[in-house]
């Protein structure tokens, strides 16, 4: 399996296939972040910034935008280990975010607010994976999700 980063699609595509309806119901991206080192602004402006904090500065906005278009951030982590299989680098950082659908998704990286703040998401990003995931038809049907809502007082 080859993997590639991106900081933003290239294949016409998969940009034409984003477009597409996509699933029923919510998605949750898994965004897999690598950082560069220092913060490179496409503007060329000067910045004592790291990778990872140009690109914080983007997920503090980005997680005040979420709502706007129905969504919301569920989780953030660094990446500390790879404990299964091998890559020839690890992302520095996961993040998970839920939309009501791929087309809010979509509506809020062509929003205004949106291209405003990707400037430092940009600028921190050396490359990225967006994995896009849908909660199975019947979360029964998964022991995993059948386990959490257990956990919270739900039905088992």
């Amino acid at each position: 399996m080859q993997v590639t980063n991106e900081v933003l699609p290239t294949d016409p595509a998969r940009i034409m296939a984003m477009m597409e309806k996509g699933p029923d119901g919510p998605i949750f991206m898994v965004n897999l972040l690598k950082f560069k080192d220092k913060a490179d602004y496409e503007d060329g402006r000067a910045t004592d910034l790291s990778g990872r904090d140009a690109y914080m500065i983007y997920g503090r906005a980005v997680t005040d935008l979420l709502p706007k278009f129905g969504g919301r951030g569920l989780f953030a982590g660094d990446v500390t280990f790879l404990a299964l299989g091998q890559v020839e680098e690890l992302w520095d950082e996961i993040a998970i975010a839920m939309y009501p659908d791929r087309a809010s998704m979509v509506r809020m990286s062509m929003s205004d607010e949106w291209r405003e703040i990707s400037v430092h998401r940009a600028a921190g990003l050396k490359g990225q994976l967006n994995i896009e995931t849908v909660a199975p038809q019947n979360g029964t049907d998964s022991p995993f999700l059948a386990m959490i809502a257990a956990s919270k007082g739900g039905a088992s």
